[in-house]
């Protein structure tokens, strides 16, 4: 009665509370304040070419005007996790795209497509100051800016979180239960922001030492390349257990700024998504609850005691064995899909090192176009927290399945008393599979003891595949030809389970093919992977990188080797100036950078 009571309390709390401010309301609003911070970020941009249009009609603007990029989704490594949590205050932007009735219009079905797509870019365009005001060199104006605009949305969060804190979907404190993610995230930007600027102001007072700036390339991509080109050492240094089995941390690789946004990114979408669907349960356990209750009404109605009672009580036991696995296998999933977050960033790293040193033998690339990398490096982020996702709802359910069979195959046979049937039954089961197993392995042992030649030399690990015996053999192989039959179709049920309990549990890492050798191209999310390995591989590669910087230095060296080095003196002054005393000047500034050449001059 009195949860009754509290779910009618907040349920009315809800319908009439209204805050001052909606946050879909706030999202288009805020669409003016985030392009005029992209036109003043554009203005003080520089542009690299010179020739442009704009430039040469506008020749005031001094090549002014470039384009704002938020975050580089390829060769960045500084400023990560800056970036991860601006994703990751964007996430209640995303809830609200993906919320009901958060179209603008009512449009056709065929339509909606193109509205969501509109409405996607209209999330980006609200959330493109986070990201442009930390990467921007204008560290000044950007922490300023970034922090307004930043502190303008917490604020209104925070409003909006007092004044409604209850909601219709979760119940009460569903605001809070959905938007502390952002917050928190929002909180680290608006720190970062007050950072970068009381660092950019120490260097503009000369208060500080000079601001940190990225080398190209980065300091990493060099020291690998020194490891490589150093000699190997002759003894590995030992490795603790959680180096060999879980992780090994490695000084010459950084994972880039779209790999730590998308983890980031996927964790906050998980939680979300882990509510939404505890919201589900619950109006799911609600409505067969209302069944079961029904049932027994009508039981009771009908006073019989037979086949509707024993249906009944069937009932309320599937209801409470399936609200028991699902809560257990809930955490169970949640670690799965988070472990695999983690295992995809390892994977990562991994194919990189292996195509940097020059293996590509484990990526079918007899079917992929290059040109696809292009667009796979834009997709992957998205796709990989979409299949995430997916993955976590496929696999839950899944397991929950194998769990409630589980419970009646063993658990409720114990509980009801019949434990010693089960324990038959079981070893029936065992002594069955036991057999075939013992028949396959005797069929092994017998090709290899008796049809096979021995061993050419002593050290051999294996016979060579070489027949003996074939008059025997073939009447093995007869013999064995109908039993064979009937151990195929058990065989066969025994690999389409394993392929599908395997394909629900890889449904999630695009980073593995769940498509057979010859049809991995059928696997759009793992040419996705393939394609974004490449993209990196071709760009970030520090072997590739660091001989570019190499073959530029040179240049510029060139450059100044062929520029003479008294060049200044060849202009013209508005005073005379006698040759006399410029050959002398000239052979001044020669005798200083040559000091060698003193002792070759003629001797007046």
């Amino acid at each position: 009665m009195a949860t009754t009571i509290s779910a009618e309390t907040w349920a009315l709390k809800n319908e009439t509370c209204k805050s001052s401010i909606d946050l879909q309301d706030f999202l288009h609003y805020s669409l003016v304040p985030s392009v005029a911070i992209i036109i003043v970020l554009s203005c003080l941009e520089k542009t690299w070419d010179g020739r442009r249009p704009i430039n040469e009609q506008w020749p005031l603007l001094k090549r002014r005007c470039g384009t704002v990029i938020p975050l580089d989704f390829i060769g960045a490594f500084h400023n990560r996790w800056s970036l991860a949590f601006a994703f990751g205050a964007t996430a209640n932007k995303v809830m609200i795209l993906f919320s009901e009735g958060s179209l603008p219009v009512q449009v056709p079905q065929w339509a909606r497509a193109f509205v969501i797509l509109v409405s996607a870019m209209e999330v980006g365009l609200s959330s493109y100051p986070f990201f442009a005001c930390l990467s921007t060199h204008f560290q000044i104006t950007g922490a300023v800016l970034g922090f307004l605009y930043a502190g303008s949305w917490f604020a209104v969060i925070v409003l909006n979180t007092v004044q409604c804190p209850h909601g219709r979907v979760v119940g009460e404190y569903e605001t809070i239960v959905f938007y502390w993610p952002s917050l928190l995230c929002l909180v680290f930007l608006l720190g970062r922001y007050i950072h970068i600027l009381v660092k950019a102001l120490w260097v503009c007072l000369r208060l500080g030492l000079p601001s940190e700036e990225t080398s190209f390339p980065g300091i990493h991509q060099i020291h690998y390349v020194q490891q490589v080109l150093r000699k190997p050492p002759k003894q590995q240094p030992l490795k603790s257990w959680i180096q060999q089995k879980v992780y090994k941390w490695d000084p010459y690789f950084r994972f880039p700024s779209r790999m730590t946004c998308m983890a980031g990114l996927a964790i906050i979408c998980l939680y979300m998504f882990v509510v939404m669907e505890f919201y589900v349960k619950k109006r799911v356990l609600h409505t067969l609850n209302t069944l079961e209750e029904n049932f027994e009404m009508l039981v009771a109605a009908r006073n019989t005691s037979g086949v509707l009672a024993s249906a009944a009580e069937l009932l309320k036991e599937f209801i409470d064995v399936t609200e028991d696995v699902w809560f257990v296998t809930t955490f169970t999933t949640c670690l799965t899909s988070v472990s695999y977050v983690f295992h995809i960033l390892a994977c990562y790293r991994k194919h990189m090192k292996r195509l940097w040193a020059g293996e590509k033998q484990f990526l079918p690339l007899s079917s992929y176009k290059l040109s696809h990398s292009v667009a796979a490096i834009a997709r992957y982020s998205g796709w990989q927290i979409a299949y995430l996702l997916w993955g976590y709802l496929i696999i839950h359910i899944v397991s929950t399945v194998f769990g409630v069979i589980f419970v009646y195959s063993f658990v409720l046979l114990i509980k009801h008393g019949q434990g010693i049937e089960m324990v038959k039954s079981l070893g029936t089961a065992i002594l069955t599979v036991g057999i075939m197993v013992g028949l396959m392995v005797l069929q092994i042992a017998m090709a290899t003891k008796f049809f096979l030649q021995p061993k050419i030399l002593l050290d051999d690990k294996e016979k060579p595949l070489a027949l003996d015996n074939r008059k025997a053999f073939h009447n093995f192989n007869y013999f064995f030809f109908f039993y064979n039959v009937l151990l195929g179709l058990s065989a066969c049920l025994f690999r389409l389970l394993c392929s599908v309990v395997v394909g629900a549990w890889l449904i999630a890492r695009i980073d593995r093919t769940i498509m057979p050798r010859g049809y991995e191209a059928a696997d759009t999310g793992f040419k996705t992977w393939i394609g974004m390995l490449l993209m990196d591989h071709y760009h970030t590669n520090p072997t590739l990188v660091c001989f570019c910087h190499v073959l530029v230095a040179q240049s510029r060296v060139r450059h100044q080797q062929r520029t003479p080095s008294y060049h200044c003196f060849s202009n013209d002054a508005d005073f005379r100036v006698s040759k006399k005393a410029k050959i002398r000047w000239q052979l001044l500034y020669t005798l200083l950078n040559n000091p060698s050449l003193s002792t070759l001059r003629k001797l007046k």
